[in-house]
């Protein structure tokens, strides 16, 4: 098999409800024909696959209509839906959360390497609904996260790779990293942990880590939970309920990821 396959699960197909894709440009067409061979194989099986672009004429749209028009097996399930990002996740993510965490337990994106933290996006958003008025921001982490490579971004969010070499789209993250031919000894969710550990011994309160965990399901197709963004949010509530709160939230694979601290004044 190719780099980035699984061997299909023989007691049956992994279950979802909705998978949302980020893009529909060329890692997200990737990412959509990777699931459908996964389908195909019996390693995977949906209700939605939602994939989300701005532009209505993306690979993912252009190649839906196509097989619309030559009556080359559409796939109905398949939904592309033109809405910006921040915009779509604005809406999908409150109406999971009034769905509850039970109901979306099925549910999962597939985030895009080149996204913004989408995730923390939405929960600062939520945070400001629930608390008008209120001092709410991205802080700067003011330390360094024990990885090789990390960058702050304009928008406050941190980028951290264990990584200083470019890694392919369908690198699975094995345990024996492709790269260095050794054995893959590192993992960020454990590091993000490690990291606030630290921060609490040092005097620093930050709360969680909400840590949001891309792992591979199959064919090269990472994903992480609907039900852990709303566990993140249900997290940044009961932090900051009745005080001062900073909360570190993560969007990891285990060797990349985007980490934001929301910072949360007092009540009034």
């Amino acid at each position: 098999m190719g780099a980035g396959v699984s061997d299909p699960d023989l007691t049956g197909p992994t279950r979802y409800g909705d998978i949302v894709v980020v893009g529909g440009g060329c890692y997200g067409g990737y990412y959509v024909r990777q699931l459908r061979r996964a389908r195909a194989a019996g390693a995977l099986a949906w209700d939605r696959l939602l994939v989300v672009d701005r532009d209505p004429a993306c690979a993912v749209a252009r190649a839906e209509q196509d097989a619309r028009a030559n009556d080359a097996g559409h796939d109905a399930r398949t939904i592309v839906v033109t809405r910006d990002w921040t915009l779509f996740f604005h809406e999908y993510l409150a109406g999971a959360a009034g769905r509850g965490v039970e109901a979306v337990a099925a549910d999962a994106i597939v985030p895009s390497p080149l996204m913004p933290h989408l995730m923390s996006q939405w929960l600062v958003a939520r945070a400001r609904r629930r608390w008008p008025g209120r001092g709410i921001r991205l802080a700067p982490l003011d330390g360094a996260v024990d990885v090789p490579w990390q960058r702050p971004g304009a928008d406050g969010t941190h980028y951290v790779s264990f990584a200083t070499w470019e890694c392919p789209i369908n690198c699975v993250e094995p345990r024996r990293c492709p790269h260095t031919r050794g054995a893959r000894a590192w993992s960020l969710p454990t590091t993000v942990r490690a990291f606030v550990e630290t921060a609490r011994l040092a005097g620093r309160r930050i709360d969680g880590p909400a840590v949001l965990h891309c792992t591979h399901r199959a064919y090269g197709v990472g994903m992480f939970g609907v039900a852990d963004v709303l566990r993140a949010d249900a997290l940044v509530a009961d932090a900051a309920a009745a005080r001062a709160a900073e909360v570190l939230v993560g969007t990891v694979s285990h060797c990349h990821g985007a980490l934001s601290l929301l910072a949360l004044a007092a009540p009034d």
